[in-house]
């Protein structure tokens, strides 16, 4: 295979030891990259019983058989472990610079056990592997820690994937950012990096990737570039990003508000991207070889408030999770949080609803300004949500119980605390309502790594005959259209074709704003593209297949965790009507109804239909006889 460098680089930091393995074309045509690649060696080499924060516990960096080629899209890195949120496998997706350098200084994967005695950093450079002493570094924020780390080597082109304090102090939603924008941000595998006291990971690499046909790839990038950027949701992506989604989905009456008990937000229209475009946007910035550029870059320079551009800026779930859920409807306010959440390495989703729900516990009388040592936590108070982060990223106060996510908050906080969670698996819910699209409810509930909308594409690209979904899937056998708050066999057939060619998305390293449903990039460009860059003639179908084998193992692995299908739920919010806006009194999900489809998912991908278990035929299937 053209495209890989057929080396896994193994490093224990309990002994600072380091050594590469050496992997076959069968082993990268099996796993792909990514979750597949991290999975095969999670379950081979450590306990799934292990306690997160052990040092036995693995922290996988997985670029994939084409990351690092100069192909549109497919810049992202992937970084598994057993999460210290959910307690089962952690996943997580960034897009950047620093997958493709991995590639670049000579490897395709790291997978790091052990805890250092002391803070390190790794630094790889074209094959060569140091770890070296980080005390120096140890404590500050991402920006500082960044630009100290390349100083100290004389490259402002070195790669650094690293945790802020909220990693260093273990919060149980911190991420892992690149290039001070680019995070890990969900499932808590900062923390995992912060428990084994690692602070980053530099790489730089000079080599080539190779390629079987550099003329198809660049053929492919001159059309994404041209007639691919044509497409209108590129087109807005790279205009207003993700944040263009506020002001339709408060009209809709969907936007998460004031911790989901409503679903409409006054203040909506000045935290919506029209308005940051028009107020504190600066020019979009991009990933890797990716001509969309959707990712937002803000600046606020103001005496009562400073934000400052090279954090990057909110994406729709930051505003959602920081604004209208808390009811905050200031863009500077939000940016403000999003960058205290960047600089620290917090995800924005998990603090933000975690907020959202201590406000919640406080309206309702459950906690009061004993246990928030006297701040107002209102519902809208400014000063309360940039005072308690800051608690939270010093583990200080309140905040050293909101460190811990609201699932373990509320277990402190009784039964009727317990009654106003919005989580899954114990990570808390994206902006997206399952009652206005099912799919993303069976998303929530059946994510092997907790609640997540990123999952498989949403419903209402499936919602017409003309719908783009529609028109762009035909391929993996997707030919009718599918009411959105539809549930049953033909949204469970749906979101189960989708979820596998979704996952397979993650494990080539790909974005999907780049591909078909929700990109310019076709099924069939996309096939191309792979069998360009690897030199082989690797199909859809067999990549599928490598896919659906990861789902599997990730199911195993949870499994031997603890899991079981009791763990497949949603929200009992999603189960009761709308309560305000165009959509009051109706939208409440039948949970018999919902119930029923997770049976029919179990049982589409040849798992039992009771226990959720797979059945022997179906690993024996797929190769994974072996567990």
């Amino acid at each position: 295979m053209e495209s890989v460098n057929g080396k896994i680089l193994k490093i224990d930091l309990s002994r600072r030891t380091s050594k590469i393995e050496d992997k076959q074309e069968s082993f990268y045509r099996k796993y792909i990259g990514g979750r597949g690649f991290a999975l095969n060696y999670m379950l081979e080499e450590m306990e799934a019983e292990c306690d997160p924060f052990d040092p036995e516990n693995l922290l996988i960096f997985a670029s994939s058989i084409i990351g690092g080629a100069p192909g549109p899209a497919i810049p992202r890195l992937t970084v598994c472990s057993k999460s210290p949120l959910t307690d089962g496998f952690g996943e997580s997706e960034a897009g950047g610079f620093w997958a493709p350098e991995l590639k670049k200084a000579g490897f395709d994967a790291l997978v790091i056990k052990g805890k250092a005695d002391k803070p390190v950093y790794i630094f790889i450079k074209d094959g060569n592997v140091e770890i070296k002493d980080a005390g120096h570094i140890w404590g500050m924020v991402t920006g500082k820690a960044e630009e100290k780390i390349r100083e100290e080597h004389g490259d402002d082109k070195i790669r650094v994937a690293q945790i802020g304090p909220g990693g260093e102090k273990m919060i149980r939603y911190a991420g892992i950012v690149n290039d001070l924008a680019h995070f890990n941000g969900r499932n808590g595998l900062g923390a995992v990096m912060g428990s084994k006291n690692l602070k980053a990971i530099a790489v730089r690499g000079s080599k080539e990737i190779n390629m079987g046909d550099k003329e198809k790839v660049k053929e492919i990038n001159r059309w994404t570039a041209k007639e691919g950027m044509e497409n209108p949701l590129a087109k807005s992506l790279h205009e207003i990003g993700t944040v263009a989604l506020v002001a339709p989905h408060n009209e809709m009456g969907v936007l998460p508000t004031r911790n989901w008990n409503k679903g409409t937000f006054n203040g909506a229209d000045k935290i919506s991207g029209e308005k940051m475009k028009e107020t504190i946007s600066k020019s979009p910035k991009g990933c890797y070889a990716c001509p969309i550029r959707c990712k937002r870059v803000v600046e606020v320079n103001e005496d009562e408030i400073k934000v400052d551009p090279k954090y990057g800026g909110p994406e729709y779930e930051t505003v959602g999770s920081l604004g209208s859920t808390l009811e905050i409807d200031n863009i500077k306010v939000v940016a403000k949080a999003n960058e205290i959440c960047n600089k620290n390495t917090l995800d924005t989703i998990s603090a933000g609803m975690t907020i959202a729900f201590a406000m919640e516990c406080y309206e309702k009388g459950l906690i009061d300004k004993k246990e928030t040592r006297g701040i107002d936590l209102s519902f809208g108070n400014e000063e309360a949500v940039l005072e308690i982060l800051e608690q939270i990223v010093k583990r200080e106060g309140l905040g050293d119980l909101l460190a811990e996510g609201s699932y373990r908050a509320a277990q402190q906080w009784g039964k009727e605390a317990q009654g106003l969670l919005k989580e899954v698996k114990k990570q808390e819910v994206p902006m997206h309502d399952p009652r206005a699209k099912t799919g993303v409810g069976l998303q929530y509930a059946l994510a092997d790594y907790g609640a997540d909308h990123m999952k498989a594409a949403h419903d209402p690209f499936y919602e017409s005959e003309d719908s783009y979904g529609t028109e762009t899937t035909k391929k993996l056998g997707i030919y009718e259209p599918v009411n959105p708050e539809a549930l049953g066999c033909n949204k469970v057939r749906l979101i189960t074709k989708l979820s596998i060619f979704w996952t397979l998305i993650d494990m080539l390293g790909a974005c999907c704003f780049g591909f078909a449903p929700r990109g310019p990039i076709s099924l069939d460009m996309l096939e191309e593209l792979v069998q360009a860059i690897t030199g082989t003639d690797i199909s859809l179908y067999e990549m599928m297949e490598a896919a659906e084998r990861s789902i599997n193992m990730a199911r195993i692995f949870n499994i031997r965790a603890g899991f079981s299908s009791e763990n497949d739920y949603l929200p009992a919010v999603f189960f009761e009507s709308f309560n305000d806006g165009p959509r009051e009194g109706e939208g409440a999900i039948d949970e018999k109804e919902f119930d029923n489809s997770i049976r029919y998912y179990y049982r589409m991908l040849g798992w039992s239909k009771d226990s959720g278990i797979p059945e022997r035929e179906t690993l024996c299937r797929l190769g994974l006889e072996w567990l």
